[in-house]
């Protein structure tokens, strides 16, 4: 198990990192199989099946299927979250199909001896409308920068501010406050929460050993939201279309390695 520094953020050796890393692996090839199996008059409960089946052909469990439950509770029924247009994270996958025009975003996390990796992508289906392209573009972008202001020394919220700079200087867009990117290791969830908008400079130090996910979420119109009845599919208060990326990476000496990358 990793050590738990100042605040409980747990601090990977290079060989914990490299058990992530595997995992990340996984997560990228299941992601990219089902980024391949995208297309109108798809299933989401279709790309569910593909996710579970490839996470489990490379000795993998999933950390989404069950997350949650407890006290009543129902836990996550899927291994993949599918957040389709004005839904922004957490759907549920089921018999909705795919649309020419839609975009669906798809979050996915897997286990390997027990480290965990978690990553998302957006994908349009079919001929996106250039908004959307672009959308989608911004959104992944954003996570970029935000990894890339990663530095020994620096803060958490140097992440978030790297986001939200870039974001703004693309156009009008809502960026969500109310989720967040968050610490990974031996827990999917853990210590720091990482915020996608803010001043640089404050929240926990970074350190070599640290582990992340960014994951912005930005929409086309207002950054508010709410929650379905399913109490999972998190949908934009003004029904503007989101788009979400996500990546796990580690903080090295050098700077951050992309965990959850197949390069």
């Amino acid at each position: 198990m990793g050590l738990f520094g100042r605040r409980g953020v747990e601090i990977k050796t290079p060989e914990q990192i490299a058990v992530m890393r595997e995992a990340g692996l996984v997560v990228a090839r299941t992601l990219q199989a089902v980024r391949e199996a995208v297309a109108p008059g798809v299933s989401t409960a279709e790309l569910d099946s593909l996710a579970h089946d490839t996470i489990r052909a490379h000795g993998a469990t999933s950390n989404f299927l069950g997350y949650g439950a407890g006290s009543g509770v129902q836990g996550f029924p899927g291994v993949i979250c599918t957040s389709v247009n004005d839904e922004v994270v957490h759907g549920i996958p089921g018999p909705r199909v795919l649309r020419d025009g839609d975009v669906v975003s798809i979050d996915c996390g897997a286990i390997v001896d027990g480290w965990h990796g978690d990553s998302a992508i957006t994908v349009a289906v079919g001929e996106a409308a250039p908004e959307l392209t672009e959308l989608i573009r911004v959104t992944e972008q954003a996570m970029l920068q935000g990894i890339a202001a990663a530095r020994p020394g620096g803060r958490v919220t140097d992440i978030g501010h790297a986001v939200q700079t870039y974001v703004e200087s693309q156009g009008s867009y809502g960026i969500v406050e109310g989720y967040t990117g968050h610490g990974i290791g031996t827990a999917m969830h853990q210590a720091p929460d990482v915020p996608n908008v803010g001043p640089a400079g404050r929240g926990p130090k970074l350190v070599p050993g640290i582990a992340l996910a960014v994951e912005p979420m930005i929409t086309l119109g207002g950054a508010a939201t709410r929650t379905l009845d399913d109490d999972w599919t998190v949908v934009t208060t003004d029904g503007s279309w989101a788009a979400h990326f996500e990546h796990t990476f580690a903080l090295t000496e050098d700077g951050p390695v992309v965990l959850t990358a197949l390069g």
